[in-house]
Formats: structure tokens, sequence, C-alpha cells
């Protein structure tokens, strides 16, 4: 059996934009869940969703346990094996009070891919198959969730640049891409999260990149 690891922040958690138990999306209608029906028994998806992780940034108000480059590698090492890496982070890294420019939050998806380069997590020691998933582009308007909308001013933005951004990372490093922007939109709910029909969108998609590399 293939192992996936899906590395990312409350969307990759499966928070809800509608009405479900403890505010999240069960695990067949995330992302990730509906990535492992889409691949198939040959193949085990683990979640890695943090809500509020950064790229590699120590949130100053909510911890700095949202630091997703610290986390990683010992994530990658207790999960090893791992045949592919899929990274979906840099939503949280638009909140205003990190100040960043979208060019250095694509800087920090860079990081990642080298700490899972690095990392010895694949089979035998190996570097695994990392695919890069740009988030999408926030909305320009947040919503009734005002508080998402006075946390990530200007996120908007910058956020329309990451697609392009991320690609260029995802090039230069030579780890396959998807743009989830091209796929699915973030919900009219909060402007941020994503509805089930984004989920399962986005599902499918990562399912059929993750298929090609493996």
């Amino acid at each position: 059996m293939k192992t996936v690891l899906a590395f990312g922040d409350s969307n990759t958690f499966g928070e809800a934009t509608i009405a479900r138990p403890n505010s999240r999306y069960s695990f067949e209608e995330r992302w990730p869940g509906v990535m492992q029906a889409a691949l198939g028994g040959a193949w085990r998806v683990i979640e890695e969703g943090l809500p509020g992780r950064t790229t590699v940034h120590d949130d100053p108000i909510e911890g700095a346990h949202m630091n997703g480059k610290a986390y990683l590698l010992p994530c990658l090492r207790s999960h090893r094996p791992l045949d592919v890496v899929a990274i979906m982070l840099g939503s949280n890294d638009l909140k205003a009070r990190f100040a960043l420019p979208a060019a250095d939050i694509a800087a920090g998806a860079a990081e990642l891919i080298k700490v899972a380069k690095l990392a010895e997590a694949g089979p035998n020691g190996s570097v695994p198959k990392i695919l890069l998933i740009a988030p999408p582009p926030m909305l320009n308007h947040c919503g009734e969730a005002v508080h998402i909308e006075r946390m990530f001013v200007g996120g908007y933005e910058k956020s329309l640049q990451l697609g392009a951004l991320y690609a260029e990372v995802a090039a230069t490093h030579g780890v396959a891409f998807l743009d989830a922007g091209t796929v699915i939109r973030s919900s009219a709910f909060d402007g941020l999260h994503f509805d089930p029909d984004a989920h399962d969108a986005l599902g499918k998609a990562a399912a059929s990149v993750v298929s090609s590399l493996g």
C-alpha cells in the first residue's frame, strides 16, 4: 500500500462552512478523504491539517506551534515511509499581523519543500514525491465573518498572486504542482474556507496528480 501525507491548515482539517458536528466536515467530505476514495484501496491518506498553521512563521497571537516548518520534519519522520507529500499552506500567511508580500509566502512554501527533500521520509530513506498545492484566492468580501475580514486586511490582493508564484517555486524545485484556484473557489460564507463541493473537486484533482506520481 502506498501512502500520501496531506499537510495543511484548516482547509485540510476540514473546517466547515455549513453546519457540521464540531464545525468539521466528515472524513469522507474533506478533500483528503475524497482523495483517498478516488485513489482507491492501494493508497492510504494521512491527514495533517491544523487550523491557523503557517508556512514558516511562529504566530505571535495564536502560538509558535502554528509554524508548519517546525512541525514538518518530525511529522514526516513519524509517518514514514511516505510515497507522496502533498503540501497546501500559505493562506494563514496572508494575515495582516505577518505583513508579508506574496513572494515571501511562496518562499515559505519553498522552505517546506526543502524540509521534505531532506527528511529521508520516502521508502528506504529516499525522497518522497512532493505535490505543492497553491491555495485558492480569498474572496474580497468575507461574508458575515467580520473577524476574518479584519484579520486578513490586504490578504485578498496578495492571494491572487499565489498561484503563479507557487508554480514558479514548484518548477524551481522540481516538484509536482496543482493550483487549487483553477479547480475550486473559496466559500462565500467567510471568503476563506471551502464548501463541500470545493472539497470534492480539490480531492479529485489532487488524486489525479498523486496517481500520476505513483
